[in-house]
């Protein structure tokens, strides 16, 4: 399908079935972390999912080649983000399985049904808004720092789509994990599995892997921790194995 790319805008091979997808390097790009949650994130035959703060569209497009998802819903509050997402899902025809919702995710319940959804999935802002000054307009200070929605929002917007034993994913930094799972628990989603990240072997865990089940009784699986780096620049085995290469 004839799709515009845009000045300053560039079409990457994700090297994954021919998907592709539209970014602008001078506003926000995909990292490892959200091609890592894509690979941690479980989905049944038919299920639908739920993307939280999609971005360009990266999650939805690895998950529609990954899955068998049935339909895929992204939200993403900034317009020329998901502007780029619409059209990467319109270059690699997959609007009949992914739909891309330009809105606030603390509005949720405005445009998608509750307790409709089988996933929700995350690869939120890390950096509380407090901890630095940030133009609230700057794509890059949005993605990274909770200005548009915090942890909270995430967690509550998620229990609330989810139906009864749903499941939640969610990449974030280790240093939170406390207040992470604290704050699931008082929206009824319990922390079920856990895979730390680390850059090296012998380096502690920079971020973790989280799922997450609604309503669900306590009991928690941890993984083996997942290691990028063998040395110096080198990926791992594993890592390597994610990336498909």
């Amino acid at each position: 399908m004839q799709v515009d790319i845009n000045e300053n805008e560039r079409l990457d091979d994700l090297e994954l079935k021919g998907l592709k997808i539209i970014q602008n390097p001078g506003k926000f790009c995909f990292g490892i972390d959200a091609v890592l949650l894509s690979d941690f994130v479980k989905v049944k035959q038919g299920e639908i999912v739920l993307d939280i703060g999609t971005g360009t569209g990266i999650i939805p497009l690895l998950l529609s080649a990954k899955t068998a998802a049935g339909h895929i819903k992204a939200v993403e509050i900034q317009p020329d983000m998901a502007d780029m997402a619409k059209r990467s899902v319109f270059y690699n025809d997959l609007q009949e399985k992914i739909e891309i919702i330009c809105n606030d995710i603390k509005r949720a319940d405005d445009f998608i049904k509750k307790s409709s959804v089988d996933v929700v999935v995350s690869n939120p802002p890390y950096i509380k808004s407090s901890h630095a000054i940030v133009n609230p307009k700057d794509s890059l200070g949005i993605a990274r720092h909770e200005i548009a929605c915090t942890l909270e929002d995430i967690v509550s917007a998620a229990s609330n789509m989810l139906k009864y034993h749903g499941r939640f994913y969610m990449i974030h930094k280790a240093h939170r994990l406390t207040e992470i799972a604290c704050k699931m628990r008082e929206y009824k989603l319990e922390l079920k599995r856990l895979r730390s990240i680390h850059p090296f072997a012998d380096k502690p865990a920079k971020m973790v892997l989280i799922e997450g089940v609604k309503q669900a009784n306590p009991w928690l699986d941890i993984d083996p921790p997942l290691i990028i780096y063998k040395t110096g620049a080198v990926y791992t085995e594993e890592i390597i194995k994610i990336y498909g290469k």
